[in-house]
């Protein structure tokens, strides 16, 4: 499938002269070193406004960045594992408000962590049940070992939960790993990225009595059309995908990191919501395109409008921001920032200094691909490459800049 422009920009209230802007600044990433190369895709009312591609899915290779490319979107899984979520409270298989004990069982005496080192841990019984919301909303207590920033990470790392799961582990048998570690707070009372929308997943699957791969492939992807996007690439299409970098500590220029990369090249043990797809530019712009229309798209629809607009409305305590709810943020600036079922929402751009809507919802993913969608101005964007972690470069805030002024209307 293809991501071309579809009508005249200036059809659809923006300027021409000031999209070009986008690709001569993010070349320039590209030019220096910074990146590989990238495939930006910006639409509005679902016309494509801009779509381009520069540099290379491989700079070893010397293969450039195509329409068809594949990329890691890992963390964009997340607002798709949401969506399956949501589709089961639709059919009232369960409540937001049911505690995951119901059908996950290890949870049910679920410990939090409290004082002491990773050595000697000291943990306190959690005095409020996981619920299903606080894994929709990040505030289950669930962390990643990967993050480095507390001794509860440490016991992730030390369980063999670190960018992935014990050897030879599947998603019930990493479900079940994960329950035995303590919490990182008590659930409901903060907000933190974590392994939440993996045990999501898992609960899926016990719910519906389907894999997760079976129920995304019936239930999302033939719906919507997403025939690219996948849980891993095989030889036929290895070439399609982008190899994976991360910055030179000295210089900054990518460098390959294949040791993670080639992850994404073999089937995996362990179905991952929370970070385990791989997919194009056009399967994702449809998934936004879906979300932009309220829950359908070409006649399919998964969610019904008010399921959707309930997802992206801010779900924290007190209707609080993250800034005030989190002691780390993740993927995302916490100011002015809330967050809904799977997605983060804004609440007030000014204090993240980006123009963007009340109301717009967004996620990205650890190689620093990004997306999002403002139902006010009916605008949503694709931001692709491969560059790991998605902290090193503030190209998510450069893109909404770019895009909001290119709008004239």
């Amino acid at each position: 499938m293809s991501v071309a422009v579809s009508t005249d920009p200036d059809r659809i209230g923006f300027d021409p002269a000031r999209l070009a802007r986008i690709d001569r600044h993010f070349r320039r990433y590209v030019d220096d070193g910074r990146l590989a190369g990238w495939q930006i895709v910006v639409a509005r009312r679902g016309e494509i406004a801009h779509s381009a591609t520069y540099g290379l899915r491989d700079r070893e290779a010397g293969a450039p960045v195509e329409q068809d490319t594949l990329w890691r979107i890992y963390s964009m899984t997340k607002p798709i594992t949401s969506v399956a979520a949501m589709m089961l409270w639709e059919e009232g298989r369960f409540e937001l408000n049911d505690p995951i004990s119901r059908w996950l069982p290890e949870f049910a005496d679920v410990r939090v962590y409290d004082k002491g080192s990773l050595l000697k841990p000291y943990t306190v019984p959690a005095v409020e049940p996981i619920r299903v919301w606080h894994l929709l909303t990040h505030t289950s207590g669930l962390t990643y070992g990967f993050v480095q920033t507390s001794v509860v990470d440490g016991l992730y790392r030390s369980a063999g939960f670190d960018l992935g799961v014990p050897a030879g582990a599947d998603l019930a048998a990493a479900t079940e790993g994960l329950a035995r570690l303590p919490l990182l707070f008590q659930p409901g009372t903060s907000w933190n990225y974590g392994v939440s929308t993996d045990v999501l997943g898992r609960l899926i699957e016990v719910i519906s009595g389907q894999r997760l791969d079976e129920f995304f492939t019936e239930r999302i992807f033939r719906p919507l059309g997403m025939t690219d996007t996948r849980w891993w690439v095989d030889e036929p299409d290895a070439k399609r995908l982008a190899a994976l970098y991360t910055p030179h500590p000295a210089t900054g220029e990518a460098v390959r990191a294949d040791g993670v990369g080639r992850a994404a090249l073999t089937e995996p043990s362990w179905l991952s919501g929370g970070g385990g797809l791989v997919s194009t530019a056009a399967d994702y712009h449809r998934f936004t395109q879906f979300l932009l229309r309220g829950g359908e798209l070409d006649g399919a629809r998964l969610l019904g409008p008010r399921t959707l607009r309930f997802m992206t409305r801010n779900h924290l305590p007190g209707g609080r921001d993250l800034a005030s709810f989190s002691p780390d943020g993740f993927e995302t600036v916490l100011d002015g920032i809330g967050f809904g079922l799977g997605f983060a929402v804004v609440l007030d751009p000014v204090p993240a200094r980006v123009p963007s809507s009340v109301g717009e919802f967004y996620w990205g993913g650890l190689a620093s691909t990004a997306f999002w969608v403002d139902p006010v101005e009916e605008v949503t964007a694709l931001l692709f490459t491969q560059l790991m972690p998605s902290s090193t470069y503030p190209l998510r805030s450069q893109l909404r800049q770019l895009v909001y002024s290119a709008l004239i209307d």
